[in-house]
């Protein structure tokens, strides 16, 4: 981990959404090592950059944060995933859970959910 920090890849269609998460987690112990706009983008960056935690959009063009999770699982089973989703996705984020997440949040990201719930997803093993 650089300089201590927790390494995340953030995932998100939004390039509004993701530049809220850096900021959101600036000056914290999580530091966004990735920011890619797609599933198939995101899979590539995981290889490349090995990140502690993924942040997944869920509603995403092409392939969706469920069909990325899938994959992410598939290359490595221990991933820790938090979905990210807006509301009433609620039904995307059970079958997310289901498929392997760690967690999830809920957009608009309010800073103290957001750092508790990535404590308890790396706290978790």
């Amino acid at each position: 981990m650089s300089e201590g920090k927790v390494r995340i890849l953030a995932v998100d269609d939004s390039l509004v959404t993701l530049k809220i998460l850096k900021k959101t987690l600036k000056d914290t112990e999580f530091e966004v090592v990735g920011e890619v706009t797609s599933g198939e983008e995101g899979l590539v960056k995981f290889d490349e950059l090995k990140p502690d935690l993924v942040l997944l959009d869920i509603i995403m063009p092409g392939m969706d944060g469920i069909q990325t999770l899938e994959n992410l699982v598939e290359k490595d089973p221990n991933v820790k995933a938090v979905m990210v989703s807006s509301m009433g996705a609620k039904e995307k984020v059970m079958e997310s859970l289901e498929k392997g997440a760690k967690n999830f949040v809920m957009k608009p990201y309010e800073k103290g959910t957001l750092i508790e719930v990535l404590k308890k997803v790396l706290n978790e093993g």
